[in-house]
């Protein structure tokens, strides 16, 4: 199947509702990332995917907490069994100012080394680009940054000039929650997937 079929088998493309995504803004079109990583198989097939149409020499594959941990894994086994060599999976986590760092001594697997950074939703590109800046700092050579989906049509600015590829582009339009049409009609907040009960309880 192709990604979006796949992505569809598992009710991860979600339309005509009313969400708030992870960068505040709005929108009537979500893709529920955590309906895909439920499906092992699915999973395995998308990273496989990401593996054959990456065309970067790659050494480790990192991705920030939490969903792209799985994607990090999975794409680098890919990539291993590909090359016939050992490619490294690691993750960048959140530090107190909100940012990405490398822990767990990854900072030393990274050094030198050539990295592909790894994102299931790119919408506004801002994880991807902590891990990208975190990749920076732990002394890492960017290959470039592969999401699973492009939901908000971003380009390679976005990542920090990085190099910047996604198995499906899905250009959802957006509004600051200032300006949002839905909003200016009532249309129910959706609290089942995204940002949208903590977007409730703020306005209280």
């Amino acid at each position: 199947m192709e990604p979006k079929q796949l992505f569809e088998s598992c009710g991860a493309i979600i339309t005509n509702s009313h969400f708030v995504y992870t960068s505040g803004k709005h929108g009537e079109n979500y893709i529920n990332k955590d309906a895909v990583y439920p499906h092992t198989a699915i999973v395995k097939q998308l990273c496989e995917e990401i593996a054959r149409q990456c065309p970067w020499q790659v050494d480790v594959v990192a991705g920030p907490t939490m969903g792209a941990v799985i994607l990090s894994q999975w794409v680098a086994h890919a990539l291993s069994e590909m090359t016939g060599r050992e490619i490294l999976g690691v993750y960048a986590e959140e530090d107190a100012d909100k940012n990405r760092a490398f822990r767990r001594g990854y900072d030393a697997l990274i050094r030198g080394k050539r990295v592909l950074v790894v994102e299931d939703i790119l919408t506004t590109g801002g994880s991807a680009l902590k891990v990208v800046e975190a990749v920076k700092k732990a002394g890492g050579k960017l290959a470039g940054v592969f999401g699973l989906c492009n939901r908000g049509g971003i380009g390679e600015d976005a990542v920090g000039g990085v190099p910047l590829m996604s198995l499906l582009n899905l250009n959802f339009q957006m509004w600051e929650a200032s300006d949002c049409p839905l909003c200016a009609k009532g249309v129910p907040v959706n609290t089942t997937v995204g940002k949208g009960r903590e977007f409730l309880a703020a306005k209280k």
